[in-house]
């Protein structure tokens, strides 16, 4: 008789792995998010967002209220063979990520860049008017 290790992250895989298909089956499918960098320079806020497999026209980007809202949306392939998954986890359908900038974040001005799957979103920060002297004249 061998003595074997219990694993029970393999358990849980397994586990989450059937949930994932029970919901899915009724219509609910847990969406996954493309990993995200968000961070400040001197000068801008920047958003980044991995979306492999995806091309430029399958994204669209809204800002709204210093609200970033990036949206990825693509139709499934269709193979012939039927896969049996032993894990899943690639973004396949659509996914939504917001993001909320700082009210020093100009959002007129937002550029977005895409290139070898990952979306960089650039808010330059608004320039802040230093206080002004007033010379206060007597009468």
């Amino acid at each position: 008789m061998a003595i074997t290790q219990w694993a029970p992250f393999t358990e849980l895989d397994s586990m989450e792995r059937r949930m994932r298909r029970l919901f899915e089956g009724i219509g609910f499918a847990p969406v996954l998010a493309p990993a995200a960098d968000v961070y400040e320079t001197d000068d801008e806020f920047v958003v980044e967002l991995d979306v492999p497999g995806y091309e430029e026209k399958e994204l669209s980007l809204e800002v709204s209220d210093h609200t970033i809202a990036i949206k990825g949306s693509r139709t499934a392939t269709k193979d012939e063979k039927r896969k049996e998954f032993a894990l899943h986890e690639r973004l396949e359908r659509e996914f939504e990520r917001r993001f909320v900038l700082p009210a020093e974040a100009d959002t007129e001005h937002v550029k977005a860049v895409f290139s070898k799957g990952v979306l960089e979103v650039h808010a330059p920060k608004l320039q802040i008017e230093q206080p002004k002297k007033v010379e206060i004249e007597t009468s």
